[in-house]
């Protein structure tokens, strides 16, 4: 049901882009700790951010133990600055909540109004609570240790606070009222959005917002240290890749080792597929259960399990040599887990065993999706089984291959790193150390965040880079793509 585009309707829907910009921003600076409102002394992590402010009291307390020991500081203020920074979470929760509500009909607005108002409320009370606990902070018998601070984050907060509010009043004043008939509406492109929205959201904090930690690899920053123009480098750790020969070659032979599994990777990347089209022709229904399920039970086990695994297998002391040194076969046991040799083909294998199964899952959905005319068909015609799989199955599944194919072209340098740093050892470090690895390695290992940080950018980018060349030449070949 369409509203009538009346004056006061007019200024509402121009208020609600006031309100709906107020809501993203405060949902997006929950998470960026550079306007962290919480931060009221220097005892509170500068890194933090408000969601974990309000989440994580023992991250927030971390390093002020020794004051609350000392009675240079109530810890009754940080839990007020905790309870308040939570209160402020729940409020811009509350207040999108009341945002997608605006997309509906008149009732669905007057209603999410009421959620925006809510949830403003809540921001400004929890606004006014960090800043009583400043105040505490401030009074502190011992500044000097404690380090009070104004945190200017709580200015932005309030103005979005603010504008969600006046905007949620407004816009109750100038909507007409609705009778109880009036049913909640609304069109099913904003349905499906809404349906869509909590993605968006995961894929923007779990894949878009740690993009801001590429702010390092322009600064020559130590662990625990801070950034700021004494130590910006500009591009120093972007030419020092190509100026130190130790690191070159550390990126030669990284690369090689990534390539050379990803490549294996994807030369039997159509085993999968073939696995899934004969598990697809076994006619006993409890056979086949018991098969899907056995190969796919694997993909669920940590790569620690499956580390765990192959020690008693194949250690010195493991089921195999057991085995082969009562049968009389060897004299000395071997561990089979040292070593380089085939550590490629090793590493193959347990990748294949370990997700062959849950690869194969989304082929036996493409399965299912075929046209069950076309076998009915073809056994009128008197195709055999292996003609049926040839003819229909493979072509129908070739789709699916080349989707899958292309993206994992895309993600040929990202090969992981949890199944080569259980299986890494002296003696296999050289081929089995891959470039997600040797990121770990640098930036965790070695403390040389800024060059971790560079050779991540550079991989990423080289990925996306792939991804449209992959796509491309699937769209010159096949004539499809799929970006």
């Amino acid at each position: 049901m369409k509203e009538k585009k009346t004056a006061k309707v007019i200024v509402s829907n121009f208020m609600y882009y006031f309100s709906r910009i107020g809501i993203l921003l405060a949902t997006a600076m929950m998470f960026f700790p550079g306007i962290n409102p919480a931060r009221v002394s220097i005892l509170i992590n500068k890194n933090m951010s408000l969601f974990t402010s309000g989440t994580g009291y023992a991250s927030l307390v971390a390093e002020s133990f020794r004051p609350f020991n000392k009675g240079w500081i109530q810890e009754s203020s940080f839990i007020l600055l905790f309870i308040s920074s939570m209160i402020i979470c729940i409020g811009i929760v509350i207040a999108g909540v009341g945002g997608c509500m605006s997309v509906g009909n008149v009732r669905y607005k007057r209603l999410g109004n009421k959620f925006s108002l809510g949830g403003s409320l809540l921001q400004l009370s929890g606004l006014l609570g960090i800043y009583i606990s400043y105040t505490q902070i401030s009074q502190t018998s011992n500044p000097a240790k404690v380090g009070p601070m104004f945190p200017v984050g709580i200015y932005f907060f309030l103005v979005i606070a603010s504008v969600i509010f006046i905007s949620s009043v407004v816009n109750q004043i100038l909507l007409p009222k609705v009778t109880k008939e009036t049913k909640f509406e609304m069109e099913s492109k904003f349905k499906l959005f809404l349906m869509f929205l909590p993605f968006i959201i995961l894929v923007f904090v779990f894949s878009y917002l740690p993009l801001w930690g590429w702010r390092y690899a322009f600064f020559d920053y130590k662990s625990g240290g801070t950034l700021g123009v004494d130590n910006f480098v500009g591009f120093k750790w972007f030419t020092y890749l190509f100026q130190n020969d130790a690191t070159l070659r550390d990126i030669v032979r990284v690369m090689k080792n990534t390539l050379a599994m990803s490549g294996l990777g994807l030369a039997t990347s159509w085993v999968a597929m073939a696995f899934a089209i004969f598990l697809s022709e076994i006619k006993n229904s409890h056979y086949k259960r018991f098969v899907q399920i056995f190969t796919t039970i694997p993909n669920f086990i940590s790569w620690v399990l499956v580390y765990a695994i192959a020690l008693a297998i194949f250690s010195t002391d493991g089921f195999l040599n057991s085995i082969l040194i009562n049968i009389g076969a060897v004299e000395t046991p071997t561990n089979y887990l040292m070593g380089d040799s085939h550590i490629w083909l090793k590493m193959l294998a347990w990748g294949m065993w370990k997700g062959l199964g849950w690869s194969a899952i989304i082929y036996i959905a493409a399965i299912s999706g075929i046209d069950q005319q076309l076998y009915e068909a073809a056994t009128v015609d008197g195709a055999g089984r292996f003609q049926k799989m040839w003819h229909i199955t493979l072509p129908g599944l070739v789709p699916t291959y080349f989707v899958l194919l292309v993206m994992s072209v895309a993600g040929i340098l990202s090969n992981g790193m949890d199944q080569y740093l259980v299986f890494e050892n002296p003696t296999n470090n050289g081929p089995i150390t891959v470039l997600d690895l040797y990121v770990y390695q640098l930036g965790i290992g070695s403390g040389v965040i800024p060059l971790s940080t560079v050779i991540g950018m550079v991989k990423s980018l080289i990925s996306v880079l792939l991804l449209f060349a992959a796509n491309n030449a699937s769209k010159l070949i096949r004539g499809n793509s799929i970006v």
